[in-house]
């Protein structure tokens, strides 16, 4: 068992979360859900919480109710290996109810925050090359969805 386990607070649709969440990454599945019983205080056909995967990473769904709303002081991030899967997930991610913001950051059709970003940014990121940093950060910041090569190009265009 993980150690630490990120809880995601819902209020409902958690069959609904779970389906899409598990399907955007391999090595992702649900691994177990614990109904409430008849002491509520939900109903027992509803779900309580249900342990899953993501990439191998272990997360809580709890079935709450409206006392909670997910916000983007806590975020997901997922660093992708390249453009193709940056513009996949940032396509699931924002469909059906999800919204863009900047700097490779969206919120989802359950308003869970993601970071949808690259080793390569990062690595920019760290450069000593003050220079270069402050053009990436410059660029990157005008992104909503983040560009690969565009980041290059403002890193190298010194």
């Amino acid at each position: 068992m993980q150690k630490i386990v990120a809880n995601l607070w819902f209020d409902g649709r958690v069959e609904e979360a779970l389906e899409f969440y598990t399907s955007l990454l391999p090595d992702s599945r649900v691994l177990n859900i614990v109904h409430y019983s008849e002491v509520g205080p939900g109903t027992p056909d509803q779900i309580m919480f249900a342990d899953f995967e993501l990439a191998g990473q272990q997360f809580t769904l709890v079935n709450g109710n409206t006392f909670f709303k997910p916000n983007a002081a806590f975020s997901l991030c997922i660093n992708c290996d390249d453009q193709a899967e940056i513009d996949r997930l940032w396509e699931c991610l924002t469909s059906n109810g999800g919204a863009e913001s900047v700097g490779g950051w969206l919120t989802d059709r359950f308003g869970v925050s993601w970071q949808i970003s690259a080793p390569q940014l990062h690595e920019m990121l760290a450069s000593d090359d003050a220079a270069a940093v402050a053009r990436v950060t410059a660029a990157f910041m005008q992104m909503k969805k983040l560009d690969i090569a565009e980041l290059e190009r403002a890193f190298n265009d010194g």
